[in-house]
């Protein structure tokens, strides 16, 4: 897998000339080229949740500059009884806050590994592995902003819309939109939402893709109809022999997310021949992680130890002990959700290069052990 390397100014940061807004560190961060998009790199996520200053970005376009001061989350649409607008300040007071812990990731994570796979080169960032996080938002739930506008009887679906250039929107339906765990954040981590991660507010639709959770929430439509826009029809959509389209549609829209592992090493990795403990995580969209299992070369398949809690929504930490021998290695990892889906042994062509979720085959070289000299007293 080949990942772009970031070209860091004197301090080692790579400044906001790129289309974003929060200095980006190629230790922390991979570039896949698009120069709006920066990746987590899987061996620099540090405990449970992933700070602010190494979460993914992924944006259609750069981060807007906005005034919270003169900024309104305006809802309405033909779904509505009562049109209502708030303030900035009206969704931090006005309303119960609530807090979830929830993994965000972009259908097209993996790309590269997919091609690879496939033996071809789709379009699109080129993500690696690291176009997921885990983070802990902040915010009102959706079902209560929408209750003051009366939803009718007809309601059927609720679609979030950016402020940014290209008015990101992506709609999702009512019962969706209403679940306990749907947001309009207001903080990241404890803090408040960082410019490139949504400021002043945004979407967090639980294990869904990560483009139906729209930053810089501008207006929220609520429909009596379908709604089409490219977003679901021409882009984030399954488009291949087994994907026929559906009216407007190239290809049924993507929605929650198949179960996938990464481990937290680099790619390939470097080890050496000494007892160590192996970690990675695994995410199952809307679903539990229920099980993660390794193999090494050939060997039998083994059960890893889950280190975190296991809900839906959100990754799970494994890990296993491994003393390895020199030479060559390949690492694989599958994971197996609460509804009994397991990644498979490959992966489903698709024209854009979404959704890659076979067994992880993670290369690994391990050197071999220095000898040591001993001298003879001195």
């Amino acid at each position: 897998m080949t990942v772009g390397v970031l070209g860091p100014d004197s301090a080692g940061l790579v400044r906001a000339d790129r289309g974003v807004l929060k200095p980006i560190s190629p230790a922390l961060m991979e570039d896949p080229g698009s120069g709006l998009d920066y990746g987590t790199r899987p061996d620099r996520m540090p405990g449970y949740l992933v700070p602010n200053d190494r979460f993914f970005i992924r944006s259609h376009a750069p981060t807007p500059r906005v005034d919270p001061a003169q900024w309104r989350l305006r809802i309405g649409g033909a779904g509505v009884h009562t049109p209502v607008s708030y303030t900035y300040d009206e969704l931090w007071h006005r309303f119960p806050l609530v807090s979830y812990v929830r993994t965000l990731e972009c259908a097209g994570n993996r790309r590269v590994l997919l091609g690879e796979e496939l033996g071809q080169t789709f379009d699109g960032t080129q993500w690696g592995r690291g176009a997921i996080g885990t983070a802990e938002w902040t915010g009102v739930r959706l079902r209560d902003l929408l209750e003051p506008a009366r939803p009718t009887a007809a309601a059927r679906e609720v679609m979030p819309e950016s402020l940014d250039q290209n008015h990101s929107r992506r709609p999702m339906p009512l019962a969706k939109a209403i679940a306990d765990d749907t947001l309009v954040a207001l903080a990241m981590n404890g803090e408040l939402l960082p410019a490139d991660h949504g400021f002043p507010a945004r979407a967090v639709v639980s294990g869904w893709l990560g483009a139906a959770s729209i930053k810089w929430l501008s207006r929220i439509e609520v429909s009596d109809h379908s709604l089409h826009v490219p977003w679901n029809t021409i882009d984030y959509v399954l488009i291949g022999p087994r994907f026929p389209a559906e009216g407007s549609a190239r290809g049924p829209a993507i929605t929650t997310l198949p179960v996938a592992s990464l481990v937290e090493l680099p790619w390939p990795a470097r080890l050496r021949p000494v007892p160590q403990l192996v970690r990675g995580r695994a995410f199952a969209g809307e679903n539990a992680v229920a099980a993660v299992d390794y193999r090494i070369d050939n060997g039998p398949w083994r059960a890893a130890d889950m280190g975190s809690p296991v809900t839906s929504g959100a990754w799970v930490r494994w890990q296993f002990g491994w003393t390895p021998d020199p030479g060559d290695h390949i690492l694989r990892v599958r994971a197996t959700d609460d509804q009994g889906h397991t990644q498979p042994d490959s992966s489903e062509w698709n024209e854009l290069g979404y959704l890659q979720s076979s067994v992880l085959r993670h290369p690994v070289h391990v050197n071999p052990a220095q000898s040591l000299r001993m001298s003879s007293g001195g």
